[in-house]
């Protein structure tokens, strides 16, 4: 049995597998339980498929031209469910995506023959079927430009969300970069798939497993594996390698060394920077981020080359190269951060949500990007869209949200560690609430989440610590930027400042115009500042006459008239 990474061996829970036999042979079956609605599920497609082939065989396509021979009858409808919901059933992991590879039609002319299927009133009380239960049909178009070669049909039914695409087999010529796609065999789609892990077949008429390339002892043995030699299959479809570093960290699989060697090869690289859509990167990072393990995802990444592929800008040909070599120290740091989480630590404070956790791995694979000097001003004298951020949106088309998270995080870094330093130091100031308050105010006004904002602080002066020639003077380590952070933080709490942008006004405009007798004007704003940074210096206080008396006080000096 192979070795596994911290703990997270896999296990065939459903059955045991005899390795001896053959792939594809019906000896080494193993069995899989279904759900109640995945129980039903495959009760309404099989008997859609019958139905389907009753009427076929009834009334066949006469080819539309007397003259010429009817075309042939096509095969009997074989329906199986395949990839990674075979994979997920055998490791004991819940799946509520499913998809369904058909033998002899396209999934789009499936679906739409099982919807006829499902309009009929005593099939759907057969299936028990509520008006839910039969979502809206979604077909994604073939894109052969960027390595999206067949379309793929979309429904939900029965509470599950179902693929529907024809088995097919892929031929590349040295002419094309894209392939030929045709119907195939289900051996030759298993062959033409990403990891063999990623190849099983659930035969739903025969309710046996189905293994043409080895899925089953890869499964067991912890192995991501192409079914076909790397090389080739990463450079037929280069989002491959970023999909075999998916399924490698989520399942705590190691990849295999051939695989391994290739993944980096500048042929795939080239490819994956100009052949693959971005948007389809996106997603496959963003699964990664998402997932239980993205620390082990960016390991990877950095380990087998590929970060400059994926976070770059593939159309700006300047596009600079930071050096990853202390990027490492950045990621881990986040791990370490995640994994020790207890109440009031520097995580718990920072990262509330599961998308605030998206949005701060999201930011951990940009800390290279914060060691270069910013892009030369606009002709028109605004700043030029931050580095980090060019590779976010162009790189894995990082959303509006998130791009202003990151360009907020990279332009208010060093007023950050400057804030920082003032308690580090105890410097005057130090017990200003109003200071710190309106600062943070600020920070969320432009951007939004200021506590992520100070998390990537955290993560690049960690990485930059372990820069050789960069250190400071003094002694700096990662256990003492971190103490130094979590007493900033500790800080912040004590003054009751870190909801400092969701502090209700005590004044508005309105009020503010009516007690001191003007109209409203461009002095309005900083009226409100002052008033509000007043009701920092006096927490608690609800009545606002202090606040007003305040902006009085200064109203030559706001040039309230």
């Amino acid at each position: 049995m192979a070795a596994h990474p911290a703990g997270h061996p896999p296990a065939l829970l459903a059955a045991q597998v005899d390795l001896d036999c053959p792939a594809g042979v019906a000896a080494s079956k193993p069995t899989i339980t279904l759900t109640p609605r995945e129980e039903q599920l495959k009760d309404l497609l099989l008997l859609a498929a019958k139905f389907i082939d009753d009427h076929d065989l009834k009334h066949p396509p006469s080819g539309g031209n007397p003259a010429e021979p009817p075309p042939p009858r096509r095969d009997p409808l074989v329906l199986r469910w395949a990839g990674g919901w075979v994979r997920d059933k055998l490791l004991g992991i819940a799946s509520h995506d499913i998809d369904t590879a058909i033998n002899a039609m396209t999934g789009e002319a499936f679906v739409d023959r099982l919807r006829d299927y499902c309009d009929v009133t005593e099939h759907r009380a057969r299936h028990a079927l509520a008006p839910e239960d039969v979502g809206r049909l979604h077909t994604v178009p073939r894109n052969p430009d960027k390595s999206k070669h067949l379309a793929t049909s979309t429904i939900k039914l029965c509470g599950l969300d179902v693929d529907f695409v024809n088995l097919r087999r892929e031929t590349y010529t040295e002419e094309s970069r894209n392939p030929v796609v045709e119907f195939g065999t289900a051996e030759e789609d298993a062959l033409r798939r990403d990891a063999s892990v990623n190849a099983l077949f659930y035969n739903l008429g025969t309710g046996e497993v189905e293994d043409f390339v080895g899925g089953l002892e890869d499964l067991k043995g912890g192995l991501i594996r192409t079914p076909m030699e790397p090389l080739q299959t990463f450079l037929d479809d280069p989002l491959r390698v970023l999909r075999l570093v998916r399924f490698a960290s989520r399942l705590g699989f190691r990849i295999d060394k051939q695989a391994e060697e290739v993944m980096g090869d500048e042929r795939v690289l080239g490819n994956l920077r100009v052949k693959i859509s971005r948007e389809r990167i996106g997603v496959e990072l963003e699964k990664m981020m998402r997932g239980k393990r993205p620390a082990e995802a960016l390991r990877l990444i950095d380990r087998l080359g590929l970060y400059h592929a994926v976070f770059t800008d593939p159309e700006r040909a300047d596009m600079p190269r930071p050096d990853t070599a202390s990027w490492k120290a950045g990621y881990e740091c986040l791990e370490l951060l995640e994994s020790t989480k207890t109440p009031g630590s520097i995580y718990d404070l920072l990262v509330t949500s599961e998308e605030a956790r998206y949005y701060a791995w999201s930011l951990a694979t940009l800390i290279p990007w914060e060691q270069l000097p910013d892009d030369p001003p606009l002709a028109s004298g605004k700043l030029a869209l931050p580095l980090p951020m060019q590779a976010a949106r162009a790189g894995f088309k990082a959303s509006n949200k998130l791009c202003d998270v990151i360009t907020a995080a990279h332009r208010h870094r060093p007023a950050i560690v400057e804030l920082r330093d003032i308690v580090r130091e105890k410097r005057a100031g130090v017990d200003e609430r109003d200071r710190f308050g309106m600062t943070i105010r600020d920070w969320d006004a432009r951007g939004g989440n200021w506590r992520l904002q100070v998390l990537f602080a955290i993560l690049v002066e960690v990485a930059e610590c372990t820069v050789a020639g960069k250190e400071p003077a003094r002694s700096r380590t990662k256990e003492s930027v971190l103490a130094e952070w979590q007493q900033f933080l500790d800080h912040l709490v004590e003054m009751d400042v870190m909801n400092a942008p969701t502090i209700k006004r005590l004044v508005d405009g309105k009020m503010l115009a009516n007690e001191l007798g003007v109209r409203p004007g461009r002095w309005t704003g900083a009226a409100l500042d002052v008033a509000l940074a007043w009701q920092f210096r006096n927490p608690g206080v609800e009545d606002p006459a202090g606040a007003i008396e305040e902006v009085r006080k200064r109203r030559d000096e706001l040039g309230i008239r």
